[in-house]
Formats: structure tokens, C-alpha cells, sequence
């Protein structure tokens, strides 16, 4: 007679800490864009400073609505990129987003080292995100993302801090300058936005 396995449930880890995080799954097979819903309801309630760092930023309307609000009501918004480009047609496609962005007020640092692949965000110093999703169409609808959020000023400030390295570490992009970039670059960017929306 076969006797019946039984499984101990998993032990529940004790508090190491007091920060308070909730991971956020998203993706297609869950009912509403998580990560894009999070991150524009953050960008439209911030008071004081949004800072976002993203290889790949191909904003949708809702979050590019949302960054122009947030400027327009005088918050300051970081927007920190990579120089250094592993796709070159997502990055034309991103470059053509840099020139209404500007107008609008925000500060858009590249940073020069190495391809920055981190992709996180911080909000009025008091909230943070951490995850794998970057701030485009593709992660918001497609791709199955995972999303840690840091419900603590102490970890946000630690967060803050590093992105403050990465500024530090960026040529901040002037839109007088970034208007004297050839013809031929303003064409590439104009076409690699009309795909965008499949990148």
C-alpha cells in the first residue's frame, strides 16, 4: 500500500528590515498595463522631482502627456538614457521623442560611460521604482516585466543618489543644441517613429 507524500509548506521568511516593497508583476497576460499605469499615475501626482532612467524610452501618449503636465505645474523631470546604443533603430526612434521633450522643459542627461542598462525611477524623493521594464510600448503591452516598489524615503533616497551619479556621469542636451543635428538625422528619427509603436 502506497503511503500519501505530504508536503510541508514553504516557511515565511522573518523581517529583515523595514522597508516596506511591493513587487508588481505585468504583461500581457494580466487584465491592465501595470508598469505604464503605475508610472503615469506617479508622473501626474509628483510634486517636485520625477526622475526616470530607461535604455529604451519610447514614451506612449498617456506618459508623454503626463511628463508635459508635470514641467507645465513646475516639477523638474530627469530623464537619463544611454549614449551608448545596442539598437540603432529604437534609438532613432527614441531621439525623435527629444526634441518635444525639451521644449517642454525637461532635462535630458545621456550617459557617457557604457550602454546604461538600469531601469528605475524615483519620485519626490518619498517613492521608487526598480525593475526590468523599460519605458517604452513594448515593455508596457508585451513583455512579461517585473517591478520592485520601494514605499520608503531611505531606499528612494539611496535610489536618488545613484541616479545622481548617473547625471553626473551625462552630457545634459541643450534644445538649441540638439536643433543643429543634421537633416539627414532628424529623417532617420522621423521614420523610426512611424514604427515605433512595434519596437
Amino acid at each position: 500500500m502506497e503511503t500519501e507524500r505530504v508536503i510541508a509548506p514553504l516557511a515565511v521568511p522573518g523581517v529583515a528590515g523595514s522597508a516596506i516593497l511591493q513587487a508588481m508583476p505585468s504583461g500581457p497576460d494580466f487584465g491592465v498595463p501595470g508598469f505604464e499605469r503605475l508610472l503615469v499615475e506617479l508622473v501626474h501626482g509628483a510634486a517636485q522631482r520625477v526622475a526616470i532612467v530607461s535604455p529604451y524610452l519610447i514614451p506612449d501618449e498617456a506618459l508623454l502627456t503626463a511628463i508635459k503636465n508635470a514641467t507645465a505645474r513646475g516639477v523638474t523631470v530627469d530623464l537619463i538614457v544611454s549614449q551608448a546604443v545596442d539598437q540603432r533603430l529604437v534609438s532613432f526612434a527614441q531621439r525623435s521623442y527629444y526634441q518635444e521633450l525639451l521644449e517642454a522643459g525637461v532635462r535630458l542627461h545621456r550617459y557617457r560611460d557604457h550602454l546604461l542598462h538600469a531601469k528605475n525611477v524615483s519620485i519626490d524623493g518619498a517613492i521608487g521604482i526598480i525593475g526590468s521594464s523599460n519605458a517604452d510600448v513594448r515593455s508596457f503591452m508585451l513583455n512579461a516585466e517585473i517591478s520592485l516598489i520601494l514605499h520608503d524615503p531611505d531606499a528612494s533616497a539611496e535610489l536618488a543618489a545613484i541616479q545622481q551619479v548617473y547625471i553626473d556621469r551625462s552630457e545634459l542636451l541643450t534644445l538649441d543644441g540638439w536643433k543643429r543635428r543634421s537633416i539627414g538625422a532628424r529623417l532617420l528619427e522621423n521614420l523610426a517613429r512611424l514604427v515605433s509603436p512595434l519596437l
